[in-house]
């Protein structure tokens, strides 16, 4: 399938850079200081002509696609973005000019060049030093030769242009073969349209950081072909590039857009289990991409409404499906790792987190009036593979970290994006007033829709330290594990099972701050960890409508603690 989607977005590709290129020639659009566009078209038609595979590696590229759909919305709109519209219009004759030179013709035409940079897509960089924002440079190659030049300066490509060479950045690539599994990515950090949203500067690797990618890629790529073989298989199809970030503890940090099929931005992971879970989770998102280009799975609906395990806000039907695609890719990994023994702590947990949250997802989305019928059928498969991992055993202790880390994200997301109805919060309050030993029977809290603004903040601390147990997270090379940001004595002690403290660190949180969601969710969740508490399920359950009718009896004389409301409200909260 993989490579199906490839092919189709090759074709799409060609369509959008044709129907770009032929509506700035009608629209006269200015050229700036480049040829007109016609001669970037007719280069490309003599590359096709003469090497049909070299165009394909320039549609296939997948910065190629985020340049044509930026380029194509700055026309729409009339507007220049970041540099003047000419700039980034002219990029087509940079796309043709890499396209010629892979197809080794001999030619001459003329690029871009942003803060002296000039890019030759898939090829690498020609650097000028000291030139102004936005200028244009000369491409020309005879007889295998090819330069790039300004009006002081020529640049050589070296015969490998994926080497350095002065005035020249290559694009480098990492190759990893693992039996008769071969993967090869790209790591760019040099093409300006390889961000997610707006053209960006060249951010040079260092030397000593692209070892480490070698390494854990190394370590990945062993990890999928082991575990995952036929994964392993057609992930290098969909997945070519990798835009490389800088290493971010206790989190993964990656992304990708639809436009870039191919392409990911990665955060530096701290070790291999990390990286081979995020690009399983970047191709799946790569592969959903390509297939909504072509299947419309869902009726167009940006309302911001479903709860997500993997966000801290409220996603729109289109987000919590592509998380729910993706997460379940995640929990097929974990699934095998721990199936095969290999860091069973850390895989067991994952694993019995990661399918009980996509599962969650996944069963709200199924029941959506916005799916269409490819929709419903591309979720039913998911759930045909998903619900049967969902009985398969794990330890004790995963179990347990795992629905604590699951009530602790809700009841976290809860108290943060879900406002009680106010006419339920003021009977509640005048009911605890008149001396009521129980709330009124008729308790509805939660019949109005999320709000995507928070009411307060949120910390991922208790979620770091439970991976930092369960073997997650990284170690100095003291091999000592490093300070969790945001972590409270409360926090330390909830995880580290001393829950009779973890509860009095709560309440001291509390009675400082009683709107803190962290607080308040932490004491539901130390509370529970001791036994049955009424004051835990309504923490843990509802926490909205405890912080709500607490701060409407905050101005009355003597008003209870949140401990103390939350018992009151809790008696009608099931276990």
């Amino acid at each position: 399938m993989a490579r199906r989607l490839r092919r189709a977005e090759r074709s799409r590709r060609k369509l959008l850079i044709h129907a770009l290129l032929t509506e700035a020639m009608k629209t006269s659009a200015d050229p700036g200081p480049l040829p007109s566009l016609d001669s970037a078209w007719e280069l490309l038609a003599r590359a096709e002509a003469r090497a049909p595979r070299a165009v394909n590696r320039m549609l296939t590229n997948p910065y190629t696609g985020s340049w044509a759909g930026y380029t194509t919305r700055l026309m729409r709109n009339g507007i220049d973005g970041v540099g003047p519209l000419w700039m980034h219009l002219g990029h087509a004759h940079a796309i043709a000019a890499a396209a010629a030179i892979r197809a080794e013709l001999d030619f001459e035409t003329v690029i871009p060049a942003w803060h002296g940079n000039a890019m030759l897509p898939s090829l690498g960089m020609a650097r000028f030093p000291g030139t102004g924002a936005f200028s244009s440079v000369v491409v020309r190659g005879v007889n295998g030769r090819y330069f790039v030049s300004d009006a002081e300066t020529t640049v050589r490509l070296p015969e490998a242009p994926e080497s350095d060479a002065p005035g020249w950045w290559g694009i480098r690539r990492v190759r990893s073969q693992v039996g008769a599994h071969r993967f090869s990515l790209w790591l760019d950090d040099l093409d300006p349209y390889r961000g997610l949203y707006e053209p960006v500067p060249p951010e040079r690797l260092p030397d000593k950081e692209l070892a480490e990618w070698q390494r854990r890629i190394d370590e990945a790529c062993r990890l999928i072909a082991a575990h995952l073989p036929g994964l392993a298989r057609i992930m290098p199809v969909g997945l070519a590039s990798l835009v490389p970030k800088p290493q971010v503890l206790f989190r993964n940090p990656s992304a990708s857009t639809g436009e870039a099929f191919g392409s990911a931005v990665v955060g530096l992971p701290t070790d291999g289990e990390s990286l081979a879970e995020t690009l399983i989770h970047e191709f799946q998102h790569i592969v959903l991409g390509g297939l909504l280009h072509l299947v419309e799975l869902y009726e167009p609906d940006p309302g911001e409404r479903i709860y997500v395990a993997w966000r801290d806000d409220p996603r729109p039907l289109s987000g919590a499906l592509q998380g729910v695609f993706a997460y379940f890719g995640v929990t097929a990994f974990w699934r095998a790792l721990y199936q095969a023994g290999h860091s069973s702590r850390r895989s067991g947990f994952e694993f019995a987190y990661w399918r009980e949250q996509t599962w969650r997802t996944l069963r709200v989305l199924r029941a959506d009036a916005t799916l269409t019928v490819a929709g419903r059928r591309f979720l039913g498969n998911i759930a045909d593979r998903l619900g049967p991992w969902r009985d398969e055993p794990v330890p004790s202790e995963a179990s347990a970290l795992a629905t604590a880390a699951r009530r602790d994200h809700l009841a976290g997301w809860r108290a943060r994006h879900l406002r009680p109805d106010p006419s339920v919060v003021a009977e509640l309050a005048a009911a605890w007033l008149s001396g009521r030993s129980r709330p009124p029977a008729t308790l509805d809290a939660t019949d109005l829709p999320p709000t995507p603004v928070p009411d307060g903040s949120w910390s991922h601390a208790r979620m770091d330290l439970i991976r930092l147990k369960v073997g997650g997270a990284p170690t100095s090379p003291d091999r000592r594990p490093p300070a969790v940001p945001g972590a409270t004595t409360a926090d330390l002690a909830y995880t580290g099972g001393d829950f009779l403290e973890a509860v009095a660190g709560y309440r001291r949180e509390l009675a400082t701050d009683p709107d803190q969601p962290t607080s308040l969710v932490g004491l539901g969740l130390a509370l529970c960890a001791r036994g049955p508490h009424p004051a835990a399920r309504a923490l843990l359950h509802c926490p909205e409508l405890v912080r709500a009718v607490h701060r409407h009896l905050r101005a009355v004389p003597r008003p209870p603690t949140v401990e103390q409301l939350a018992s009151w409200i809790g008696q009608l909260v099931p276990d």
